[in-house]
């Protein structure tokens, strides 16, 4: 007589590791208790030839119990709930040495692909969309190695009060702790507008570094980050609302970026420090 098996109860018992057999297996010990291999063979309609492999397999799962000193030798199912939590038990230590080797994977495959000499040419692509746009920020942010330079006169992204805007804090708190020098610089109208969350977001994560400082120019116009001196991200506003984003256009151009440093640097000399 076969027992009635619960298809979904399978297929999430497989999904803990178990096979198909093995679940039917141990499905099967829960409705008859103590059994011998060749009843629960007959009960979970395992094949006689493959049942031994699979109540030893569900045993080293230390799903099951067995009573050697019986004749024939005869199993019973562990309590669901424990059998459950030793299943998510190993499939969370099968997950941690994936990830382990995906991370070794990851670093010696940094390391190779970032030996290669990169191919200096300009190139240009652009994001349409607020979220797309701060996407694409973040992006650029994160390959910064020397310098980033923020230019801005409206509450771009990087003044988002929601969580766009920790997270843009997050990327310049990640390049600060690899080293890279970051000046922000706006116009003393737009620090009369950020919100006092924004300020204090600044002031508490990042305006303690010795590397980050922000100063204010009454004469910059537009929105835009220069990375590392060769490329230049720029924000371009919605036309019906200046503070919202409606682009981001990143330029990989040597040339341009040191165009545009060249109009930065006075008035970053000039500028009045920001106190938090």
């Amino acid at each position: 007589m076969l027992v009635d098996v619960d298809v979904r109860s399978m297929a999430s018992l497989r999904d803990l590791g178990l096979s198909e057999y093995e679940a039917r297996a141990y499905r099967a010990l829960l409705n008859t208790g103590p059994t011998t291999a060749k009843e629960l063979s007959r009960a979970s309609d395992v094949p006689m030839g493959r049942i031994y492999d699979v109540l030893n397999s569900i045993e080293q799962h230390n799903l099951i119990r067995s009573q050697t000193a019986s004749r024939p030798k005869k199993y019973v199912a562990v309590e669901p709930a424990t059998a459950l939590e030793r299943l998510l038990d190993d499939k969370k230590r099968e997950l941690e040495e994936k990830a382990e080797q995906y991370e070794e994977i990851v670093e010696d495959l940094s390391g190779e692909l970032e030996a290669a000499e990169p191919v200096e040419k300009q190139f240009w692509t652009a994001a349409v969309g607020h979220e797309e746009s701060v996407d694409l920020l973040l992006e650029r942010l994160t390959t910064a190695d020397d310098r980033i330079v923020m230019v801005t006169t409206s509450l771009g992204p990087q003044f988002d009060i929601t969580a766009i805007g920790n997270a843009v804090v997050d990327h310049l708190e990640e390049a600060l702790d690899r080293g890279v020098t970051i000046d922000v610089l706006m116009t003393p109208e737009l620090v009369s507008e950020l919100p006092k969350n924004v300020g204090e977001r600044y002031q508490n994560r990042l305006a303690p570094h010795p590397d980050f400082e922000v100063r204010t120019h009454p004469g910059i116009s537009g929105t835009f980050n220069l990375i590392d001196g060769l490329e230049v991200c720029i924000q371009v506003p919605h036309p019906l609302s200046a503070d919202d984003t409606f682009a981001m256009i990143d330029l990989k151009d040597a040339e341009f970026a040191g165009e545009v440093f060249e109009a930065f640097e006075p008035r970053w000399e000039e500028a009045e420090p920001l106190d938090f």
